[in-house]
């Protein structure tokens, strides 16, 4: 089986002043999609710049041709169903049929009280996500849409002509709890982890694997109550969050190392981050380019 390499461009330089190139560089590359963050500001970029998901798409839609788009991740934070629907289907058209949504639940970080509520209980989002995705997947198929929630509201909601990419664009959906991967089962095109966070600190790459293979399983587990042949979702690494953190970006082989031993566990995308220097992103760039262009021969 081979294996997909993918890049996430965070959205923390202006459009024209650096923001543009390295999506334009991604594509040169052969990277199958860049994604960036969906949130209103993050970590240590908090007190610096930092821009919109959605305008960052489009920006970028418009300056690639091949390159897949989308957002690693979209959560119910600051989101609602209708109007995220809308934009989507829009992003959808002017990339023509190029877009991914990553989505979660989300996070109790700055996203989660920007608005001015409380931050949400791990159940309280969970709650909320599965609420929130059912109710999208009509919007982004149905040209009209009425319902009535404990959450989310939509009266009338008209999204003509609908996507591109039918009969909506692919939902990447990122859980390992039990009712985030029943939504994957029977929502998801694709599954998304960055591993157990539990692990970051003092675990080992060893218990990474191994936590993130008892992952697949209650993924391939949540497929078979739904009838669904794990095999059909796409499985996407998002790292940076293991154990190994920057090392398997160190060198060509290390990287290689590192995506075979989760190729192994079924994994169909792994997605690095656009080094960003003085940051828990920072890599060498020259590096970081070999592994665009050299990694994926070695890992089909």
């Amino acid at each position: 089986m081979s294996l997909r390499l993918s890049t996430v461009i965070l959205p923390y330089q202006r459009w024209n002043e650096g923001g543009r190139s390295p999506w334009t560089r991604a594509e040169q590359l052969g990277f199958h999609s860049a994604y960036t963050y969906d949130h209103l500001s993050w970590r240590t970029f908090r007190d610096g710049p930092w821009f919109g998901a959605l305008p960052t798409l489009t920006a970028a839609a418009a300056v690639t041709d091949r390159l897949r788009l989308g957002t690693l991740v979209t959560s119910p934070n600051f989101r609602h169903p209708v109007t995220l629907a809308k934009e989507l289907i829009s992003l959808d058209d002017i990339s023509g049929g190029r877009v991914t949504l990553g989505i979660g639940a989300g996070g109790t970080g700055f996203d989660a009280t920007a608005l001015g509520q409380e931050p949400w209980t791990p159940r309280e989002r969970a709650d909320r996500l599965a609420e929130f995705v059912p109710l999208l997947d009509r919007l982004l198929t149905e040209d009209s849409v009425s319902y009535e929630g404990d959450y989310y509201s939509a009266h009338e909601a008209r999204n003509i002509p609908g996507c591109v990419q039918r009969p909506r664009l692919p939902f990447a959906i990122a859980a390992t709890g039990p009712r985030g991967l029943r939504l994957a089962a029977q929502y998801g095109q694709a599954w998304v982890t960055t591993g157990d966070p539990k692990l970051y600190e003092e675990g080992t790459p060893e218990q990474s694997v191994q936590a993130i293979r008892g992952q697949v399983d209650k993924l391939t587990d949540a497929c078979a109550a739904r009838g669904r042949d794990v095999q059909e979702l796409d499985k996407i690494l998002l790292t940076g969050f293991t154990p190994d953190r920057g090392r398997p970006l160190e060198s060509l082989n290390a990287f290689v190392d590192f995506a075979g031993r989760h190729r192994e566990l079924g994994f169909t995308e792994i997605v690095v981050h656009w080094p960003i220097a003085d940051s828990v992103f920072a890599a060498d760039e020259k590096v970081f380019e070999q592994i665009a262009m050299e990694a994926p021969a070695q890992l089909r």
